[in-house]
Order: structure tokens, then C-alpha cells, then sequence
């Protein structure tokens, strides 16, 4: 689970660029059964880490990048996190499904294909059983 973590921090600082920071406070997660199950899926680098990846796994992949600090604070609505410095900050997912024949991207309407296979990576679709 942790070259996850490693390939989002790769990309966000070798092709975004270092003026960004990744918060660590909160990371990705296994979805399925519930919104939030475990694994925790992290943003930065912890390669060879936590679980190994297998078929059968939905993972939702949510890297939250800062332009300033990476302090947070959570609103008084319990749920809204903002900067402690008041800097911009941006968060987005993507849910992942691993299966026997490859992985798929659950929120890409091409599985994900357009951004991965520029990468080495190659989507392959979910069989109908």
C-alpha cells in the first residue's frame, strides 16, 4: 500500500513541483461495504509499507496537496478543513479497483487510460461475470 503513498508523493514533486505540500493528517481508504474501511491508502511516501495490494481490493485514492503549510483545522460544521495559514489547498479522488486481470479506474470514464497509459500503466476493464 505504501508505493502508493510514494508514487502520488513522485508525481506531486517531480512533475508538479516542489511548492506544494501533501498532508499527511489525512490519506485514502479501502471502500466497499462502508464509505471509510481499512486500508488506509497514504499520500506520501512509505514504500514497501502496509498491506499488499490484491485483487479484489476498492481503494479510494485522495491526495490533498497545500500551497502553503500543512497544518490543518476542522470547522465548527465538524467537517470542513481548512489551512491553518489560510494558503490554498486542493483535494480530489479517484476510486481504483484491483482485480485478477489488472486495475480499473472506478471514476475515470475511460478507467483512467488517458493519464495512465502515458506512464507505463495499462487500465484494463472489469469483466462481466
Amino acid at each position: 500500500m505504501g508505493d502508493i503513498g510514494q508514487a502520488v508523493e513522485d508525481y506531486v514533486h517531480g512533475v508538479v513541483g516542489q511548492r506544494l505540500g501533501i498532508l499527511e493528517d489525512y490519506v485514502g481508504h479501502g471502500i466497499g461495504t462502508a464509505m471509510h474501511m481499512a486500508p488506509d491508502v497514504p499520500n506520501y511516501a512509505v514504500r514497501n509499507r502496509g498491506p499488499r495490494l490484491v485483487p479484489g481490493m476498492a481503494l479510494a485514492i485522495e491526495p490533498m496537496l497545500m500551497r502553503g503549510g500543512i497544518e490543518t483545522k476542522i470547522l465548527e460544521d465538524d467537517w470542513t478543513v481548512v489551512t491553518v495559514d489560510g494558503a490554498n489547498a486542493s483535494q480530489w479522488e479517484h476510486s481504483v479497483c484491483l482485480h485478477s486481470k489488472g486495475l480499473w479506474v472506478l471514476t475515470a470514464e475511460d478507467g483512467g487510460a488517458s493519464e495512465l497509459e502515458p506512464l507505463g500503466v495499462h487500465p484494463v476493464p472489469i469483466a462481466a461475470s
